[in-house]
């Protein structure tokens, strides 16, 4: 069985879980309502993407 020589130490450890987080997907404002949205994204409050309708209101 593998056992290690000595004990990994906190700064070790920490070091390798950096990576292991969430990650919040980039969002930015809406140029017509203001609402935050995912970028390259239509906007789910007003239908508007890159400044034109592209779904119409209810």
């Amino acid at each position: 069985m593998a056992v290690p020589k000595s004990r990994t130490s906190k700064k070790v450890t920490r070091q390798r879980r950096t990576h292991k987080k969430l990650q919040v997907p980039g969002m930015i404002e809406c140029s017509n309502c203001g609402e935050f949205t995912k970028s390259h994204h239509v906007c789910k409050a007003c239908g508007h993407y890159d400044g034109k309708e592209v779904v119409e209101n209810q």
